[in-house]
């Protein structure tokens, strides 16, 4: 099974996306013998073997219905087994941008936790590029690993159980970029600095404290880092909706001559609108309206729930050494 390669069918031992709707998403290994059970049924594993991802599956008791999808970094995201505290889509977009990640990049991250940002980064530079990634806590270490080697990403991903504030990463200087995701990353700068290659490269911190942030800054800079800034990512999103509302018909009274004013003229008659038959447009012209059926319009609004503080995300450069 892989993550960044495409395949049609789905088989036996692949991590699948089962879609149930909005929000409700579940990462399942299909299994000969087995069931995947939501509120709508039961869906046996065994009708899902062979099939085209994409694919709409009906219950036993035809009550309802689920979708199968190809798995993507992003909904890995969205439906990985939380570890540690991970990135979503929105920061992780922004990093990969930022640190001018592309096929053939080499980077180093420590702070691998639940492998959200690791699965997105390795899409991202594969299938020329490598990914090597540091975890101190062995238990997230070992399960990390498991879920690289099935998820196909094996050969882009050197992982390994190591405390790099103390013992640095122990690389040469081959990384295009470094990020990082630690408790006291100011801690790290110095050992992000001397993996990074001689030609230059990106550096990315990230912190949800903002003492976290001040301390990174300050170590960045006085390690030989420039471009030094911090931006936090928010997303917001607008609703989409399709109103029907009455309209109003009418015929717009203008002006025939300087000689002939308007037949209403006192004050469109002490502002007939207020009943609803008549009032004066915005030109100084009068109408005269009345319902007549209704039309269907399309309206944006902001959302009234925004999520909120994830983490910042300070960005630094470290330029050619002469």
């Amino acid at each position: 099974m892989s993550f960044i390669e495409y395949k049609r069918s789905i088989k036996e031992g692949d991590t699948v996306i089962v879609f149930l709707g909005k929000q409700r998403t579940y990462a399942v290994t299909v299994t000969r013998g087995r069931v995947f059970q939501a509120k709508f049924g039961i869906f046996p594993h065994d009708d899902m073997i062979g099939k085209e991802y994409g694919t709409k599956f009906y219950s036993t008791n035809k009550k309802g219905w689920i979708h199968v999808l190809h798995p993507t970094p992003e909904l890995w995201t969205l439906t990985l087994p939380h570890r540690t505290q991970i990135l979503y889509s929105t920061d992780i977009s922004l990093v990969t941008l930022m640190l001018d990640l592309k096929p053939g990049s080499i980077v180093v991250e420590s702070g691998t936790g639940s492998g959200s940002l690791s699965h997105a980064l390795v899409r991202t530079i594969f299938p020329s590029g490598h990914l090597y990634t540091f975890e101190f806590h062995e238990e997230r270490f070992v399960k990390a690993r498991q879920e690289f080697e099935a998820h196909g990403m094996g050969e882009c991903v050197t992982i390994e159980c190591r405390d790099v504030c103390k013992d640095g990463f122990g690389l040469e200087p081959i990384a295009d970029a470094v990020f990082l995701d630690l408790p006291r990353p100011h801690e790290a700068i110095a050992h992000a600095r001397d993996v990074i290659k001689t030609s230059g490269g990106r550096l990315c911190s990230f912190s949800p404290c903002v003492e976290q942030v001040q301390a990174t800054c300050e170590e960045m800079r006085q390690r030989g880092f420039v471009d030094v800034e911090t931006v936090e990512c928010l997303l917001r999103t607008f609703e989409i909706r399709s109103i029907q509302l009455p309209t109003l018909s009418g015929s717009c009274e203008t002006e025939s001559s300087e000689s002939e004013p308007p037949a209403k003229c006192k004050k469109q008659e002490d502002n007939e609108d207020d009943d609803g038959q008549s009032g004066v447009g915005v030109d100084g012209n009068s109408f005269a309206s009345a319902s007549s059926g209704n039309a269907r319009y399309v309206t944006v609004t902001p959302n009234h729930e925004m999520p909120g503080h994830t983490g910042y995300l300070t960005f630094a450069t470290l330029h050619p050494k002469v």
